[in-house]
């Protein structure tokens, strides 16, 4: 039996001429050049994810099969499998720790769409809210990546009849503690100035969960997310509003009338916002072509009153990641 032997310059050019090109520049990609992982968390308001059952404490009746929607259980079952592939497409090659939803009717809604997620092992934070058509926030965690240690639905004034801000607070991999509030604010109905009252009601309830917090720990590790129904500002204390720069940067998580703005944010608290990154997932396949004010719209479940089959929502998903483990020094000297 031949035995071939190569030059060793030879040998290293059959083997990179074999390598996929991806492969060979994965050592200069930044997240395998570190060796910590990523903690994610995508928020993303589901734009009206019924099921397609009359619940008789809300005003669900467009989306029922005789509504004006003519919403079934086939489009619930639609609904959830296109959330799905956002959700997967977004959190790309890392788990998504933490996902908060807005917009969901209940909990049957939530469990359909984690079996649409078989791989993906998630538990679910939830409760029903007062708001008038019953859509909920809500949380799906992944316990491997955030251990579960409290949780919480902070009840807004009688007077404002919305939707609960869902708590969590959990261990990272790393030990470090998490604060997590999902949010859902009041809309804009009757104009932002006319309806600002609602959402500032709604802001000065969350507030002083923050400072409860920041008083126990002023490096506490806190992040808000969520609708909030109006543009970025830093308008809660002690936290940075994360998504002024992607505004400023003429981007946005929902366009209305040709206008581009975030309505989807992530406040945090100094230590994380020293390290963490965020963007606004908006993939082609995600979108449309905006006809009557041009550019590029998400791509809706419907569009009037036709329903598409292969729409997702009015809104795009946003992205948070930090790096674990979170110590002190790494924190205040990593910048994004």
């Amino acid at each position: 039996m031949k035995i071939f032997r190569l030059p060793i310059f030879r040998l290293m050019t059959t083997v990179f001429r074999l390598l996929p090109a991806w492969l060979l520049l994965l050592p200069f990609c930044p997240l395998y050049a570190n060796s910590d992982s990523l903690f994610t968390v995508i928020f993303y308001n589901t734009e009206n994810f019924f099921d397609a059952e009359h619940d008789s404490l809300y005003d669900d009746y467009e989306f029922l099969p005789e509504g004006t929607r003519r919403w079934t259980y086939a489009r619930t079952e639609r609904k959830a499998e296109q959330i799905a592939k956002v959700l997967a497409n977004a959190g790309g090659w890392q788990t998504p720790a933490v996902i908060g939803l807005c917009e969901v009717e209940n909990r049957r809604c939530l469990d359909l769409l984690c079996r649409k997620m078989p791989d993906y092992p998630y538990r679910i934070l939830h409760t029903d809210s007062p708001d008038r058509r019953g859509v909920d926030v809500a949380l799906l965690y992944d316990p491997a990546q955030f251990r579960l240690l409290d949780s919480a639905f902070l009840e807004m004034p009688s007077k404002l009849s919305t939707r609960h801000i869902v708590y969590a607070c959990g261990r990272l991999p790393s030990g470090d503690t998490l604060h997590l509030f999902a949010c859902h604010l009041p809309s804009m109905n009757g104009g932002m100035r006319a309806s600002d009252w609602k959402r500032q009601c709604a802001r000065e309830a969350l507030q002083q969960r923050i400072d409860s917090l920041l008083r126990q720990n002023e490096e506490a590790y806190i992040i808000v997310t969520g609708d909030m129904n109006c543009p970025p500002a830093d308008n809660l204390r002690g936290l940075s509003n994360r998504m002024t720069k992607h505004q400023r940067n003429g981007e946005g998580t929902e366009k209305y009338r040709g206008r581009w703005c975030c309505l989807d944010q992530f406040y945090l608290s100094p230590p994380l916002d020293s390290c963490a990154s965020t963007r606004i997932f908006a993939p082609d396949w995600l979108s449309e072509p905006d006809e009557r004010h041009l550019g590029r719209r998400p791509k809706r479940t419907f569009n009037g009153y036709r329903y598409r089959a292969d729409g997702f929502s009015d809104h795009y998903p946003i992205l948070l990641s930090f790096p674990i483990p979170l110590s002190s020094s790494s924190v205040h000297s990593t910048q994004q």
